[in-house]
């Protein structure tokens, strides 16, 4: 495909994305502008994201470092720095790499992690922003955090003064309904707000569930497939 037809094919996924996110806060009473875009290019080349950039997309997610670094470099150097967001599980060995072009860490959830990146980000002009993962059912496989270490981890965040909390990220469980998983996690976020009045961002909703997301209070929502296409598992 030319550069001319993959712009033009996604500025009309990004069209349609930004509808339904347009059509969510409406029904929920939000003004449209309430939910950012973050545009979860992970498996796609650099050339897609200046294309993103281009269109007004601000905002990019990537969960795989090595991936992640060679193209945000070369992104950088085509021109366009969007708000780089790390999603992935995160290692503390490969904290400094991903400090070195990460805005936003949106998957801390131990409060090593949270000392980890204090320690890494304690010289940087502004402080690093984190978001807690949340685990909504528990589950150890899929990360997050559950039930008071929740706060453990926040302590830890807001004790340093190379970070700065943000909020919360969160993923629905598999094979439960979203909108059942997102109401818990408003409940959550609630908590934190009163415990932490600054920690507003909630990070939540995907292509699939992004309605019931944006329903129960999402501030941020991540889209891959709806907006770059379906993933080939080869690349």
């Amino acid at each position: 495909m030319t550069d001319a037809g993959r712009r033009a094919e996604l500025a009309a996924n990004l069209e349609r994305v930004r509808e339904r996110i347009a059509q969510a806060c409406a029904a929920a009473g939000r003004p449209p502008d309430a939910v950012t875009l973050t545009a979860v290019t992970k498996t796609y080349p650099a050339s897609d994201v200046l294309l993103l950039a281009g269109l007004g997309v601000t905002d990019v997610a990537e969960n795989r470092d090595q991936e992640a670094s060679i193209k945000a470099e070369a992104v950088r150097a085509g021109g366009a720095r969007p708000r780089w967001h790390f999603v992935g599980r995160l290692q503390r060995n490969k904290v400094k790499s991903v400090l070195d072009y990460a805005d936003v860490i949106e998957s801390v959830d131990s409060v090593r992690l949270a000392e980890a990146l204090g320690r890494a980000a304690a010289g940087r002009a502004e402080p690093l922003e984190v978001l807690i993962q949340i685990s909504l059912d528990g589950d150890p496989a899929r990360g997050g955090v559950f039930g008071d270490d929740l706060w453990r981890v926040s302590d830890a965040v807001t004790s340093s003064e190379g970070l700065r909390l943000g909020g919360l990220m969160a993923v629905a469980p598999l094979g439960e309904e979203p909108g059942a998983a997102f109401a818990r996690l408003a409940e959550i976020a609630g908590q934190m707000a009163s415990r932490h009045p600054g920690a507003t961002v909630v990070s939540a909703g995907m292509s699939g569930d992004l309605e019931a997301a944006v329903r129960y209070g999402a501030t941020h929502v991540r889209i891959g497939t709806s907006l770059l296409g379906m993933r080939n598992s080869l690349r």
